[in-house]
């Protein structure tokens, strides 16, 4: 995919550096034909080039570029190209001005609409870094002009060039914007693709899957109890049986279309559940719990069970983090009145910045034995209830997670 990308972005850069090339070679060419030699026959004016200068040589220069650029495209770097064709334009239209003009009383009087046409046409590469360049190197090219010749008539072209550097930095701009929203418009389509993948896989799971589990638990216990020698062993059993069960929980809760059912909830009533159901999993791993201020915070409006599986999975998380025991706090209080603030805060080995931005992507996950689905599941739910959640985390410190609901949906 990422070599499917780079051949991407070669093949447009190539089409726009093509058409940059002709146009520079036409509107150089067709300048400099009427401005040496037409202009002056209607004006009485004797034709041809500038005496001092590098007089055809200059134009032989500006074609001499050509076989650097064909080195380029054959190479696969049609990027350097843009970069070649300016700095060589500015270093030979330097080099003539001054054979030119430099130490001459003659006024200075050169430039090249081709000049117009690098500002006007480098929106084009969707390049800031480029445009940069171009804006500030012509702009700086007159000025060492102006202060070596000691002429003042370069303000007119530096004017010219800032108006119509601030015009193409405003079409840069909008280029970016619109090659940014289709970027989000394309992530939405590969989210909503994975998402009917885990649809498809969901129903599957939920047919071939579920159900011989049952049947495999049931004897698993069965055979517990005629063989209480090898309990632990099939205690494992057990738990690994509930582990696979859980999955498939996940997968179809995220098949099934769901259409939440608000009620007022008491949060305190809510979290107690959770922990009870989870208290037996910590203490195996020497975790305890810690609440605050649960009490004194007002029923919120949401659907009872599918709060429960959020919580329930951010607190399995938090216990997974946590091999060697420790604590997690829940507490919750109110902002501005109109929503709680749940918070979930482990002491656990924390999760590294570039993750904590993935967190919640389908089948994604740092865990060895883990599906991604968990997160996944929670953020679909907190999103239904108006709600956000966000992770503040430390390596080797812990990570708190931040749950906001409203108190009450909007009708």
């Amino acid at each position: 995919m990422k070599g499917f990308s780079q051949l991407t972005l070669i093949n447009e850069e190539t089409k726009a550096v093509r058409l940059f090339m002709w146009l520079f070679y036409l509107i150089f060419t067709l300048y400099d034909l009427f401005y040496y030699y037409l202009l002056p026959l209607n004006t009485g004016g004797t034709p041809g080039l500038p005496q001092g200068g590098l007089g055809f040589g200059y134009y032989l220069a500006i074609i001499g570029l050509l076989p650097a650029a064909v080195y380029f495209f054959k190479t696969g770097s049609p990027f350097k190209i843009k970069y070649l064709y300016f700095f060589g334009f500015i270093l030979i239209d330097f080099t003539n001005s001054m054979m030119i003009y430099f130490g001459e009383s003659k006024e200075f009087q050169t430039g090249n609409a081709v000049e117009l046409f690098f500002i006007l046409f480098a929106p084009l590469f969707v390049n800031k870094r480029y445009f940069g360049i171009i804006a500030g190197g012509m702009v700086s090219k007159y000025l060492v002009v102006g202060l070596l010749l000691g002429s003042q008539t370069v303000m007119v072209p530096i004017v010219l060039l800032i108006i119509f550097s601030s015009v193409s930095y405003v079409l840069l701009n909008r280029f970016y914007s619109y090659i940014q929203s289709l970027t989000n418009v394309f992530q939405e389509l590969r989210e909503t693709e994975k998402l009917a993948a885990v649809g498809k896989m969901a129903s599957v799971v939920g047919h071939e899957v579920r159900n011989p589990l049952s049947a495999l638990k049931g004897f698993t216990q069965l055979q517990m109890e005629r063989h209480p020698e090898d309990r632990d062993r099939y205690q494992i059993m057990i738990e690994e049986i509930d582990r696979i069960n859980l999955i498939a929980d996940d997968l179809m809760f995220l098949s099934k279309p769901r259409h939440p059912v608000f009620e007022k909830v008491d949060l305190n009533s809510l979290i107690s559940y959770v922990i009870s159901i989870m208290k037996e999993q910590a203490s195996n791993q020497n975790i305890k719990f810690e609440t605050e201020v649960l009490a004194n915070i007002p029923k919120v409006e949401c659907d009872e069970k599918l709060m429960k599986q959020v919580f329930i999975n951010l607190v399995k998380n938090a216990i997974e983090s946590m091999p060697d025991g420790g604590a997690i706090s829940i507490s919750a209080r109110m902002l501005h009145g109109q929503q709680v603030l749940i918070r979930v805060k482990d002491e656990g080995c924390g999760i590294i910045a570039e993750n904590i931005e993935r967190i919640g992507d389908p089948f994604y996950t740092t865990k060895s034995d883990g599906t991604g689905l968990g997160l996944m599941v929670t953020n679909q739910i907190i999103e239904e209830h108006d709600g956000s959640i966000d992770f503040d985390s430390e390596i080797g410190k812990g990570t708190a997670v931040n749950v906001i609901i409203p108190l009450s949906q909007k009708s």
